[in-house]
């Protein structure tokens, strides 16, 4: 790790942090760590049981082991898993690293009301040889909820046998969902221990499940997580601690001004980012402060980042990556600071799983937050339901007057005459020490990434400021909270486009493209109330060419 002029200041935070037994106190789950109002203690006493998950997993292998043989056994040829947040972004982790094994179905994550993704996700994975898993902690997220009922109804239209062979969940005790699957016959119900947030919940059954049907060794997997929890235990040397460390760096850092966390990894590892991205910023992102996690933004030469950054370079060991080990020399070189994180294997996702979760934890004693809580999220699905209320009263969706339209193009929150000028002025409101945020409705394809990385590259190069890109819904799990909690530097654009195809609902009056466009409308709704600087631009069909228009005009 090179901190260069922050070595002191972290060190002295680690001696702070060894005054007050923090490590002790944390693995007695002593809530006053955080927050001494009864109400935070009371709710932070009843999300740390991610501390001993491991050892409580590892009783679970066999169970798991044998559930995996069995869908294989029914000849299941793909897994999907519908889910949000922290029931989705492990296991998407996971497939990413590891994929499935030879002799084991499919699995993919679907984490989206888009309704082309849903259609096609649904082509490539009929009920008669498919296993839908449904993870969802409070086990009535809407999303989750939407995506059961319309597979449900694709497994009643097919000759598929018993419906309810085709779906298993994930669930904490007693939740709607448990009960709906007792009722429907679902082939398996697992039951999660329900003291660990849903963002901290990987090492629980909401990431073992998906890693036992994708065939990863779990034993292996678990024992490296146990090895990385014992290091963070309370034995260790606070200068050897790993969790303790980058917590450490992660707090002292953000409260010097270094509170864009840039996040680098070398390509197999990709993935991890928005795991720790949601991590970070659904911990951090409240009270008016908060780290910002920045992942998957272009490279670029070390010259055009901003005095506001602390690189986390991940790499597995072995791995060639010249571009990026350039580039981590050259941040060193301008003092910027960064720590570097090897994994001998793609097992290690296990410790490193562990370790963030503990530094995350430990930088919300810096910081004097409650990592464990997110206020903000519930407002958004506040305004969601408020915006599909109007739409089954009325059949419409609220309108609003776009400030400037040309052909199919449309710009919400900012006036002029043109494209180039409205963008301009928008642009205008970027500060030093701001994040750009790029909050995309849209249907991912591989010339929708690079459009919208494009854009990325151009306003970090142009005003050396951090970008930040999540797809709707799923970031309203993520960074969501941050947006609305966090500290005025966030500068947003969110960008809507006009569906292809529609899909409807089950037992709905929406389809699922109303669902979306209520999700970014009751976002928008948010953001503007929070005083944000945010404007939203909708496109027409011609989705890729519009992106390209916005691209060209961001100068």
């Amino acid at each position: 790790m090179f901190l260069g002029i922050w070595q002191e200041d972290v060190e002295r935070t680690l001696r702070e942090l060894g005054g007050r037994q923090a490590v002790q106190r944390l693995w007695d789950r002593d809530p006053g760590l955080w927050k001494d109002e009864p109400g935070h203690r009371q709710e932070i006493s009843r999300r740390l049981g991610w501390l001993t998950v491991v050892g409580e997993m590892a009783h679970h292998v066999e169970e798991l082991e044998a559930f995996a043989r069995e869908v294989k056994d029914a000849g299941i040829r793909h897994v999907v898993l519908c889910g949000m947040g922290g029931s989705s972004l492990g296991a998407e982790v996971m497939e990413q690293v590891f994929g499935s094994a030879p002799d084991h179905p499919r699995f993919q994550v679907l984490d989206s009301t888009d309704p082309a993704t849903v259609a096609e996700v649904a082509r490539q994975a009929r009920p008669v040889d498919s296993l839908y898993l449904i993870a969802s902690k409070s086990g009535g997220t809407i999303e989750v909820d939407s995506l059961f009922r319309f597979f449900w109804g694709e497994a009643q239209s097919e000759p598929c046998g018993e419906p309810g062979l085709h779906f298993a969940a994930i669930t904490d005790p007693g939740t709607t969902l448990e009960q709906l699957g007792r009722e429907r016959g679902f082939r398996r119900i697992f039951l999660n221990p329900p003291d660990i947030g849903g963002r901290y919940s990987v090492l629980s059954l909401f990431g073992l499940v998906p890693a036992a049907l994708m065939g990863l060794d779990l034993p292996r997997f678990l024992e490296r997580a146990q090895q990385m929890a014992k290091a963070c235990g309370p034995r260790a040397a606070l200068g050897s601690n790993p969790g303790l460390w980058l917590g450490a760096a992660l707090g002292t850092l953000a409260r010097a001004g270094r509170d864009k966390l840039t996040l680098l990894f070398s390509p197999r590892l990709a993935g991890l980012g928005s795991w720790v991205e949601q991590l970070i910023a659904e911990s951090t992102g409240k009270e008016g402060q908060g780290i910002v996690p920045v992942a998957g933004e272009p490279l670029g030469e070390p010259k055009l980042y901003g005095e506001d950054r602390f690189f986390v370079c991940t790499r597995l060991e072995g791995d060639e990556n010249g571009p990026m080990d350039r580039l981590v020399s050259g941040f060193e070189g301008m003092g910027h600071p960064v720590a570097t994180l090897v994994l001998r294997d793609g097992y290690d996702l296990g410790a490193e799983f562990f370790r963030w979760e503990f530094a995350t934890a430990v930088a919300g004693m810096i910081l004097k937050i409650d990592p464990f809580d997110q206020p903000n999220v519930q407002e958004s699905k506040e305004n969601t339901a408020r915006v599909l209320a109007t739409y089954q009263e009325t059949g419409c969706l609220p309108v609003e007057m776009p400030d400037w339209t040309e052909g199919d193009l449309a710009v919400y929150g900012i006036r002029g005459p043109n494209l180039v000028t409205s963008l301009a002025s928008f642009q205008s409101r970027i500060r030093p020490g701001d994040y750009f945020a790029i909050m995309a409705y849209l249907q991912r394809s591989k010339d929708v990434d690079e459009a919208l990385k494009e854009l990325r590259r151009r306003v970090r190069d142009k005003f050396q400021v951090a970008t930040t890109l999540g797809y709707g819904p799923r970031f309203l799990h993520s960074t969501g909270q941050l947006h609305k909690g966090g500290s005025d530097v966030g500068v947003f654009l969110q960008i809507t486009a006009e569906d292809p195809v529609a899909v409807p609902i089950p037992d709905r009056p929406y389809d699922f493209g109303i669902l979306k466009a209520a999700q970014a409308l009751g976002d928008w709704e948010s953001l503007r109330r929070h005083g944000r600087r945010v404007i939203r631009a909708h496109l027409g069909k011609d989705v890729v060419g519009d992106l390209a228009r916005l691209v060209a005009a961001m100068g």
